[in-house]
């Protein structure tokens, strides 16, 4: 099947935004020790600088899903496709406990493991293959299931065995290892895997005319923002955190907007997957050089995760040297492996290494494509 465009746009868009939120996480003056979207600490552009990336998760897992689905459209024996589907998935779960983890935290000793976006993917595939026979309709109908009742979680007994050792497939938490080393889990995998399930069972909307898929993505999309906003005014099912009125002017809008992405509320699902519908809408046949550049970024998205991370490490320790810090005074782990105290750039920093990790970025993306098209025989260039 012939290639989407649009799909590589919107993942190449996201992937820009998304490398502000991470030069925001390792750099930014609050970066490790105050969350962006406290509204009691942050302000307004900190808090959208952090909200328009809430963008990125849930539209790298329906694009994976969607992806997923037009890649297998080759006539391929659905065992073939589930071994893809199975290798994929640990390459991926491999990529985040080792490169993506170091990247993070940069200790060699690996004192803490995070199962972060890379892995919640991974393990999504794993389930992927898991139910593949089940079909295309009948996995997009379990994402579904699982995206507008796992809310309701929260009403089960916290105090019971069983429900407290599966939580973590669910919610974010920590997990105590031999040896003082920590678990985190980040992103609670089932919640996430049921958007990569829902962008699968989208597929067969994107194999038919392109008046259809047009009207379709539009017309979703605006439901799904219209479910988010009934939703949200209503202010009583579909996110832990209800919005309430606040002192500050213009922060009600800000407590209105702020839905709990750990794990991914209904609301907050409902509203970016309805962005990202009405971004696949408006990308077809849009040409020029923005949306060439970004195409690039969208045709290599794990070399450009995995990259990435490393880019903006190096504008770390150059920052933390400019400003004065020696080796002795990181401190490897939580805080990034800068110092404790009085690192870090303001926000307009923030935005200016992200600027120029993105420009570099393109030149390593454009390469690295341009090899995979040329050497598309080897089969190791699939997964990376």
């Amino acid at each position: 099947m012939k290639r989407l465009t649009a799909i590589d746009l919107v993942r190449g868009f996201v992937m820009v935004i998304m490398a502000l939120d991470h030069t925001r996480d390792l750099i930014h003056v609050h970066g490790f020790d105050q969350s962006p979207t406290d509204l009691a600490t942050t302000s307004v552009p900190l808090f959208f600088t952090r909200w328009i990336t809430h963008l990125c998760a849930p539209a790298f897992f329906f694009l994976s899903g969607l992806s997923s689905f037009l890649a297998r459209q080759q006539g391929t024996a659905i065992g073939a496709v589930r071994k893809h589907y199975l290798i994929r998935g640990i390459w991926l779960l491999v990529l985040d406990f080792t490169l993506v983890n170091f990247a993070l935290w940069f200790d060699i000793h690996f004192n803490v493991w995070i199962f972060n976006v890379l892995a919640a993917i991974g393990f999504a595939y794993l389930l992927l293959a898991l139910i593949l026979p089940l079909g295309t309709r009948a996995i997009g109908v379990i994402g579904l299931v699982i995206l507008f009742t796992h809310n309701l979680l929260v009403l089960l007994p916290q105090d019971n065995t069983v429900i407290q050792s599966l939580r973590f497939l669910f919610f974010p938490g920590a997990i105590p290892l031999p040896a003082e080393k920590l678990f985190i889990v980040g992103y609670g995998p089932i919640p996430w895997a049921a958007l990569l399930f829902i962008g699968f069972g989208a597929g067969p909307v994107f194999t038919g005319e392109a008046k259809s898929r047009r009207s379709w993505l539009l017309w979703t999309g605006v439901g799904a923002i219209l479910l988010f906003l009934t939703l949200r005014i209503i202010n009583v099912y579909g996110d832990p955190s209800p919005w309430s009125v606040q002192d500050k002017s213009g922060f009600t809008l800000l407590s209105f907007l702020n839905v709990t992405k750990y794990p991914p509320s209904l609301q907050y699902a409902s509203l970016f997957i309805g962005i990202t519908l009405l971004l696949l809408r408006f990308s077809e046949g849009i040409n020029g050089r923005i949306a060439n550049w970004l195409t690039v970024f969208g045709k290599v998205p794990l070399f450009y995760f995995v990259v990435h991370w490393y880019l903006i490490r190096i504008f770390l320790f150059l920052m933390v040297f400019a400003q004065g810090f020696g080796v002795k005074d990181m401190v490897f782990g939580f805080s990034f492996g800068r110092p404790l105290k009085g690192s870090g750039l303001p926000l307009w920093g923030v935005y200016l290494v992200w600027i120029v990790v993105v420009v570099l970025m393109y030149p390593l993306c454009k390469a690295y494509g341009q090899y995979k098209e040329k050497n598309k025989g080897k089969a190791w260039l699939r997964y990376i």
